[in-house]
């Protein structure tokens, strides 16, 4: 089994690798931010002045920059819509603020404003801090490199100049610098980045490796294969780009009708001030009709239908431990028919636990007396193997002897003296007489049930057999039962770790054989969306490392583990389980369709009030005052009804929605 580096009273710690530092953008570096941010000041300043009473000159000029400040940007936009004959919310909702200043509602048209001013900032914040994660990714490789020449000289390029063909040298602890093939050396490398495999993987002379993933102990030559910009980083910074850019633009469901909606109301308003006008109404009678009536039609209660009930599910979510990052995605998960599981980290707890401990016959040992000297040899270790055989032994309350002349081979294992004896910890060896020792039987059958044997010996001789494996989470069951009832189709598990350990993990989870698709790089595991997506399937990807990014961002919707996802995969996903519960997936589907059944009783309420409020103005006489109190009457309705989900028991009842029974 290969180890980490050796480390004794008085040596040097081995160099750390450090996190390149990530690229995030500040919040007032953005202009949206700056001008949402100077309406909200003004707003609140104007507003407690007006309502102590204060003379109209001095809150009435601050309400003016609110409009000002936070609604030049929405017109302009709004503008240029209208200049492509295209009517779209932005311009309708800086008309009906003015409207509504029009009429003497300054102050509402001023919250309008700030409303919609921020909710834009906050759309800018969040695409720009999506592209700091996907540039930050190229941080993972290095920037330069060590070239060997072919009289042996070597040099630090820029990798960006290493061509194909050049060979390099990756020290221990190093990060890789190209994608390339191993011509000397091995090691044990670090490859989660790209295939999500949650232990180091041995290299030796002929295998491939991947820029950016972690050299361990070994020194290793690399002949380059792929140029920078070719290389499987690169590749994943391209995928989320086309993925982004290429998913299809989703809205509310009131944003599906609002081209229609906003032409009718703008077109029947001008009619109900035109038509009286032209057989002869007084102008103030026809323009008051006319205002009531974009009052009462106005699509504030619409809207205040859609998002109360999702923006109390977010909030309750967030309560929760459940980060969704806008309406959109909230209303969106609900949609979800299908989900799509990534293995390490996200249904398994991304560490390896020893699963397994047993002594052979004949060897006297009983499993703590073998696990206590696996561990004891393996304590002066790193390596996560050795971590988790300690561990296991501290968990027992083992008591471990102090090792000596411990040694470690890349690849091998390590070797150390215990009580006076050789202990030497690692892979089992492989048959080559065609015999079947019951260490080889042992370890077969650990190594086919999808765990990783590591064989213990001492002075030479094998003793016994440790399985370690990356264990599923407690509730991992639980969960793709909860999803497969609420979706009506069992979860797929997609993973770039080994078919073995995929199938184990998927027997004990519920997940059907067929459903299981294991060894996926980045690229293939968004083929696998894109399939599912061409057959019809509303697609949820959970997953949590920086290979799973790009089909995060291809999927419908995303989800990533919070605790231990990579800053990649948390930025690209449309929600983010905070806590590192994945129970907490399913509740959030069920809290969004709770949240979707509100929004159609809303819709109904507003409609009902609109309609008969608009009658009324088109029939008879509306009162102003009367049509502005009907108005704001549904507004608050609607908004009340929307606010129930703000309860836990919203939440509760939304974890057991679609659990086992």
């Amino acid at each position: 089994m290969p180890a980490d580096l050796l480390r004794r009273p008085g040596d040097t710690a081995p160099a750390v690798p450090v996190a390149p530092p990530r690229r995030r953008t500040r919040v007032f570096a953005l202009v949206e931010a700056r001008w949402a941010a100077a309406a909200l000041a003004l707003f609140l300043l104007a507003l407690p002045l007006q309502l102590v009473g204060a003379p109209a000159w001095s809150w009435g000029p601050l309400y003016a920059l609110t409009y000002l400040t936070g609604g030049w940007d929405p017109a302009r936009e709004g503008l240029r819509a209208l200049g492509a004959r295209t009517l779209d919310v932005d311009l309708l909702m800086i008309v009906a603020a003015l409207g509504a200043a029009a009429i003497g509602q300054v102050r509402d048209g001023a919250l309008l404003v700030v409303i919609f001013a921020t909710s834009g900032a906050l759309e800018a914040l969040a695409t720009a801090r999506t592209q700091d994660a996907v540039h930050s990714l190229l941080d993972l490789a290095p920037a330069t490199a060590t070239r060997v020449s072919a009289d042996g000289r070597e040099e630090a390029v820029p990798t960006a100049e290493l061509a194909v063909g050049d060979t390099v040298l990756v020290r221990p602890g190093e990060r890789v610098g190209a994608d390339g093939r191993v011509v000397a050396g091995a090691s044990e490398v670090d490859q989660a980045t790209i295939t999500g495999e949650p232990l180091p993987v041995a290299k030796g002379v002929g295998d491939e490796v991947f820029a950016g993933t972690l050299n361990g102990t070994g020194a290793l030559r690399v002949r380059v294969e792929r140029d920078a910009s070719d290389s499987v980083i690169a590749r994943i910074v391209a995928m989320v780009a086309e993925a982004s850019g290429t998913k299809a633009p989703t809205h509310l469901f009131i944003e599906k009708v609002e081209q229609r909606y906003s032409l009718g109301m703008v077109a029947a308003t001008l009619a109900v001030f035109a038509v009286p006008t032209a057989l002869g109404a007084e102008l103030a009678d026809a323009l008051t009709r006319a205002m009531t009536f974009m009052i009462v039609a106005s699509p504030c209660a619409v809207v205040l239908a859609t998002m109360p009930p999702l923006l109390s599910a977010i909030a309750t979510a967030g309560r929760h431990g459940v980060l969704v990052k806008s309406a959109v995605v909230m209303e969106r998960l609900g949609q979800v028919d299908t989900v799509a599981l990534d293995k390490t980290g996200t249904l398994t707890e991304g560490t390896p636990r020893v699963t397994a401990v047993r002594p052979l016959d004949g060897s006297g040992l009983t499993d703590d007396d073998l696990l206590t000297l696996a561990a004891a040899a393996e304590h002066p270790s790193e390596h996560p193997l050795a971590r988790a055989v300690v561990d296991a032994a501290r968990a027992r309350r083992l008591h471990l002897p102090a090792a000596e002349e411990f040694t470690s081979t890349p690849g091998v294992g390590v070797t150390a003296t215990v009580g006076g004896r050789t202990i030497a910890v690692g892979a089992p060896a492989r048959p080559s007489d065609g015999t079947d020792d019951e260490e080889e039987l042992l370890a077969g059958e650990l190594e086919d049930a999808g765990h990783t044997a590591v064989v213990v010996r001492r002075d030479g001789v094998p003793v016994g057999v440790l399985g370690l494996a990356d264990r599923p989470r407690p509730e991992a069951a639980a969960t793709v039962a909860a999803l497969a009832a609420l979706t009506g189709r069992t979860p797929i598990l997609l993973t770039g770790d080994n078919s073995r350990a995929a199938a184990r993990l998927a027997a004990e989870t519920g997940i059907a054989a067929d459903d299981v698709h294991a060894g996926l790089l980045p690229e293939d595991k968004v083929r696998a969306v894109r399939r599912l997506a061409a057959d019809g399937r509303t697609v949820l990807l959970v997953g949590d490392g920086v290979n799973d990014a790009p089909a995060l961002a291809a999927a419908h919707s995303g989800i990533a583990m919070g605790r231990v996802g990579s800053d990649l995969a948390l930025e690209t996903a449309d929600a983010v389980v905070v806590r590192d519960e994945l129970t907490a997936v399913p509740a959030v589907l069920a809290l969004s369709r709770a949240a979707h059944r509100l929004v159609v009783q809303n819709l109904v309420i507003a409609g009902t009030f609109i309609c008969a409020l608009v009658a009324w103005d088109l029939a008879g006489e509306l009162p102003l005052p009367l049509g502005v109190l009907g108005h704001e009457g549904s507004t608050v309705l609607v908004g009340l009804n929307g606010l129930r989900l703000l309860r836990d028991a919203a939440w509760h009842r939304a974890s057991r929605s679609g659990g086992p029974s």
